[in-house]
């Protein structure tokens, strides 16, 4: 297969195990050098997706393209992919630069070159001098660098990564996170990435697959899915989002006005009829004050209050049901039992446009 980034193409894949189908008619493309993120909840067809291209699971259906290469029935082998596994699987008795070199000497190449290769990577992630340590001797993110070095060896097409960062404590992996993603960017390498961890997709991608059912339920950039989500399971998965009722009333094609209570809205339509709707407010996006404000607003009690250093987190019960905040006015917290109103900001609330079936797990 040709060097250099790759592309990936699924056409109307499907995987089965007996009556079970893990993946459901899927299509997409990912562009040469890019990251994409397939997001989802456990069991949505993510992981399995991920192993359909590495070809370490083979299609039931449908046809996957590499670099416009037809590889559906080709080996992991023949592929110019390489994993990089949740679980590291680290020779835990080879030395770091054997580790990193293992990929190349079983593959043919005389020990002096394949070392001289896995020494590189080593440097490139940051681990020149710790070549002769042993992957118990090194901390959680320097096992996952050397997982990352051997994977890079080969110069593969293509770069996939099965949670990488779900055995990092939280402040080691937004390091590696936005390390992988440096890493990305500078080798132009195209690259695909599994996450449950819907704040770690946000971060390091330009696209995300959102799955769930075994179907992709939106594809588009972070931005899209967290401003404009396709349906009231991306609205709820990506990020926190209040899901509330609503009445809509069409004004032109574009907008509409929406009424929540005793607040009207004007928002962009989404090709909504008129009659009722839901809308997803983000927390972020709601203002709260112990007083009633000139305009419009949600009365409401405060249920609960936690305080996050730099932020406070409320839930205000409401005519309209329960409405989770965050205020980042943390000098004068109201407390719980006080009456409270809630306002609307310039943005972080949409129409949804249509239901989805919340996913099987």
């Amino acid at each position: 297969m040709t060097q250099g980034p790759a592309s990936v193409e699924f056409q109307q894949v499907v995987k089965r195990y007996g009556a079970f189908t893990a993946v459901k008619d899927v299509s997409f493309t990912i562009e040469p050098g890019t990251l994409v993120t397939l997001l989802g909840p456990s069991g949505c067809g993510k992981t399995t997706t991920l192993r359909l291209i590495a070809g370490l699971e083979m299609a039931s259906a449908g046809r996957i393209l590499i670099g416009g290469q037809d590889v559906t029935r080709l080996s992991a082998a023949e592929r110019g992919v390489s994993m990089v596994f949740q679980s590291y699987a680290l020779f835990p008795h080879m030395s770091v630069l054997e580790n990193a070199a293992y990929g190349p000497l079983v593959s043919g190449i005389d020990k002096a070159k394949a070392e001289a290769m896995a020494a590189e990577k080593l440097r490139l992630m940051g681990l020149s001098g710790l070549e002769a340590r042993l992957p118990s001797e090194l901390s959680g993110g320097q096992q996952q660098r050397v997982a990352v070095a051997r994977a890079l060896v080969l110069e593969p097409t293509v770069l996939l990564f099965d949670e990488p960062l779900s055995n990092l404590d939280a402040k080691l992996r937004r390091r590696v996170r936005e390390d992988i993603r440096e890493l990305q960017q500078s080798l132009k390498l195209t690259v695909v990435y599994v996450t449950h961890d819907q704040q770690e997709a946000l971060a390091v991608s330009d696209r995300i697959i959102v799955m769930s059912n075994a179907e992709i339920a939106q594809s588009g950039s972070p931005r899209d899915l967290y401003e404009r989500p396709a349906n009231l399971f991306v609205a709820d998965f990506i990020g926190d989002a209040n899901l509330l009722d609503a009445e809509v009333t069409p004004l032109d094609e574009a907008r509409a006005e929406v009424r929540l209570g005793n607040v009207v809205l004007e928002l962009p339509r989404r090709g909504l009829p008129a009659g009722k709707a839901r809308i997803a407010a983000r927390p972020e996006a709601l203002l709260l004050s112990s007083t009633a404000p000139a305009g419009p607003a949600l009365q409401g009690v405060i249920r609960k209050a936690a305080y996050l250093g730099t932020h406070m987190e409320y839930t205000v019960t409401t005519p309209q049901g329960d409405v989770f905040i965050v205020d980042p006015q943390v000098g004068r917290p109201l407390a719980i039992g006080s009456d409270a109103w809630i306002g609307f900001s310039g943005g972080g609330v949409t129409l949804v446009p249509a239901p989805m079936a919340e996913p099987k797990v």
